[in-house]
């Protein structure tokens, strides 16, 4: 399958990426601090998945265990929903792929719940902005390398660690397709070529300090490896020769 897509496949991943984007905000709006668990948000987004007619592109993706990856204040990603309420203060990563008609999105978005800390929300804040500094760099006759760079300088530049063991990656009738690596580190001009009609993932992981993390025994949960807090945000685009298009909006 080629990695550039036609206007009817990008239609497809639209489809999905609208599901996307509404399991994620109903998993926010969702969220009641002290009774509300990762678990539960887990179930609701299995439930609008269905009612959409999609499936969950992470349940059972090389074993992961649930249909969404709910990462909690140093959780980084890849968290198994458990039965643990989340809190006041805490920080979310809602993390949701959707695949209707074989064809996926792939999205996240790290929610504060009720009042959270000034340190945690200008977290929240830069990660977001990378983000938007990144998209704004997906653009044909860019590289991967070009995307890259714009978020690792615009995170480093606030004092915060980018997550390098982690990528973003194409994406289409397979969850991870080509290019099969969209870093958020890197040089400009290096890296695969943006062509009009890729359709990718763009998704910075922010540090509040180290870029490193550890695994856990799950063999799933990544943390911070010093123990601070972390946020991811991410949207499948599609590149064209002006400004990307953000498939995982409603």
């Amino acid at each position: 399958m080629s990695a550039v897509k036609t206007k009817a496949q990008i239609e497809k991943i639209r489809t999905s990426g609208k599901v996307v984007a509404r399991c994620i905000r109903m998993m926010s709006e969702a969220i009641v601090p002290g009774k509300t668990t990762p678990a539960e948000l887990d179930a609701l987004a299995a439930k609008i998945i269905a009612e959409a007619g999609g499936v969950p592109s992470f349940l059972n993706y090389r074993g992961f265990p649930a249909n969404t990856c709910i990462s909690v204040n140093k959780v980084v990603v890849h968290g198994i929903p458990n039965d643990i309420p989340i809190q006041e203060g805490d920080i979310v990563s809602l993390d949701v792929g959707v695949m209707i008609d074989g064809w996926h999105a792939d999205g996240a978005w790290t929610v504060p719940v009720g009042e959270v800390s000034p340190e945690a929300r200008r977290l929240l804040n830069v990660t977001r902005a990378a983000l938007d500094q990144g998209i704004a760099k997906a653009r044909a006759g860019n590289r991967t390398g070009d995307i890259g760079h714009a978020v690792q300088r615009y995170v480093e530049a606030h004092g915060y660690g980018v997550v390098q063991e982690l990528v973003g990656h194409g994406i289409g009738q397979h969850l991870h397709d080509e290019p099969h690596s969209v870093p958020n580190f890197g040089k400009p001009g290096k890296g695969d070529l943006l062509k009009e009609g890729m359709t990718i993932c763009v998704e910075p992981m922010v540090n509040q300090g180290t870029f490193r993390v550890v695994t856990l025994p799950d063999g799933w949960t990544l943390e911070t490896a010093d123990g601070k807090l972390s946020a991811h945000f991410e949207h499948t685009i599609a590149v064209g020769r002006g400004p990307a298009e953000i498939l995982t909006v409603e």
